[in-house]
């Protein structure tokens, strides 16, 4: 198994949108083959000293795998391809970070 943590900065003001884009995709995903879990999270304001600031344009994917194969597969599929096409102009930025149990 492997965990994936996406960060994908947004356009000022266009978190809703790119959620309820994203929402769409979801359940599909979450029928591919591989896919353990895989849902949108955004930041929560706590009192914990050590947490940043909260970032308002920021959504973080938060993914399980089977395996990195099926990581791949998923990033490749038309579906996600497309769901990329959609979103472009919302999207700043995104980097993944994917890890393995220790």
């Amino acid at each position: 198994m492997i965990c994936v943590i996406a960060t994908i900065e947004l356009a000022e003001g266009r978190r809703e949108d790119f959620l309820a884009a994203f929402g769409e995709v979801v359940p599909r995903v979450l029928e591919e083959s591989g896919c353990l879990e895989y849902g949108p999270m955004i930041d929560l304001a706590t009192s914990i000293p050590s947490q940043p600031p909260v970032r308002d344009n920021v959504v973080t994917v938060v993914e399980k795998w089977e395996s990195p194969e099926a990581l791949e597969a998923h990033l490749m599929a038309p579906r996600m391809l497309e769901y990329r096409k959609a979103v472009k102009d919302m999207v700043i930025g995104t980097s993944l970070q994917v890890l393995q149990p220790a």
